[in-house]
């Protein structure tokens, strides 16, 4: 049963084992937003994540029940760390089944618990039927990343930390994909001090538990497709979802390029590496979906910080862009001597750093006479992206932003 004893019960089990994270206060969000901001850092988790305070809760009961034979999940990252790591501190074999689409940095950080790790299925969704059936085969205990009540109760322990610490919190904002984290945080929150609003923050990309709760009753969806990917969750689950309906007070969606803008700021302005499920509230947050009496005090639950470095760079791109820091442009000129002379000095004229600059004369889809030139530009903010296209505008050049 998922309530305020189940939660302390965990918290117990958990105390020694994983690391009490930081939960401070935000000086530049506060001032940015009107709001006191306050960030719990689960990016700093051991295994990089709030997943294994759930993983470990649910291990540690079935241990104290005496059943040892060995544990199996399907995670393409972070609960499937908590599972292996908490396997390896109680003694017993863990078996991961993971897409074979993980990246091999994720493969290795559970092979380096000692676990097992099967390649299995093109998603999630794939793995996990497979998860299942090899646990029935052999006989071994699964464990759910978040439609189980030990799990949601290990992971209701993120509230009792920050309510500990800031008793008088005004709204906690929590990602969610599956469910589990926002259910247990939202049933201690209830229990602890139900003024306290718990608002819950989901993907535009995986937008499968937002339908869901706007309906009041759990669907899924064709696909998912978002750089969130510890939230990306096809099929919203009926378990979590009763808890959400009961316990949470509003569910909001956030964009792609906004998440790559709060990783970008995170990263920034905080000094801290958050993927992109952890980093939904701050982008929730910056973009204006989260709206209070101003001086309201809000704490943000970033999630997680096991970033896929491949990817990094690219949301990075995505975040300048989102943040009026870097502009793209395809630029239509006479192709003449001296053209891209006066382009470039306009562009001086305004202190718009060019950083990639790319000259085609031999389209097709172009005039006789014509060129293109595609560029890149690092710009100061919205402002400055205007200027830039006045100056443009005023020398009679025909220009398309670029995504």
């Amino acid at each position: 049963m998922l309530d305020l004893k189940s939660i302390k019960e965990a918290q117990k089990r958990l105390n020694g084992v994983i690391h009490h994270t930081s939960f401070s206060y935000a000086p530049i969000l506060s001032e940015m937003s009107g709001y006191k901001v306050y960030l719990k850092k689960e990016n700093l988790q051991r295994t990089g994540a709030f997943k294994l305070r759930g993983a470990f809760n649910k291990i540690a009961s079935l241990i104290e029940a005496g059943k040892r034979g060995g544990v199996v999940a399907a995670s393409a990252g972070n609960h499937a760390q908590g599972v292996a790591f908490s396997a390896k501190h109680f003694g017993i074999e863990a078996t991961i089944v993971m897409p074979d689409s993980t990246p091999l940095n994720k493969i290795q950080g559970v092979k380096e618990f000692g676990a097992k790790v099967i390649l299995y299925g093109v998603n999630y969704d794939e793995a996990y039927a497979y998860a299942m059936e090899y646990s029935k085969e052999n006989n071994l205990e699964f464990v759910h990343p978040f439609t189980d009540d030990e799990v949601m109760s290990g992971q209701g322990t993120v509230a009792l930390e920050m309510l500990e610490a800031e008793p008088d919190l005004d709204v906690i904002v929590v990602p969610v994909g599956g469910g589990g984290l926002i259910a247990g945080m939202s049933v201690a929150t209830n229990a602890i001090n139900p003024k306290t609003k718990v608002i819950g923050i989901a993907s535009a990309g995986a937008p499968a538990m937002k339908e869901s709760y706007d309906s009041k009753n759990a669907h899924g969806t064709k696909s998912v497709r978002t750089i969130a990917d510890g939230i990306a969750v096809r099929d919203a689950s009926p378990i979590t979802l009763e808890y959400i309906l009961k316990e949470v007070d509003s569910l909001e969606l956030v964009c792609e390029d906004e998440i790559a803008a709060a990783i970008l700021f995170l990263l920034e302005k905080q000094k801290l590496l958050v993927e992109g499920a952890g980093a939904v509230g701050v982008a929730a947050l910056l973009h204006n979906k989260i709206n209070f009496e101003k001086g309201s005090k809000i704490g943000i639950v970033l999630s997680g910080g096991n970033i896929d470095v491949t990817m990094l760079s690219l949301i990075i791109e995505k975040g300048l862009v989102k943040s009026s820091r870097k502009m793209k442009l395809s630029v239509i000129m006479v192709d003449k001597p001296g053209s891209l002379m006066k382009f470039t000095e306009l562009l001086t004229k305004v202190g718009a750093n060019i950083v990639h600059i790319g000259y085609d004369r031999t389209s097709v889809e172009l005039e006789f006479g014509d060129a293109v030139v595609s560029v890149h530009l690092e710009t100061k903010g919205i402002e400055h992206q205007e200027e830039v296209r006045s100056v443009l505008r005023e020398n009679e050049f025909k220009f398309e932003e670029l995504s």
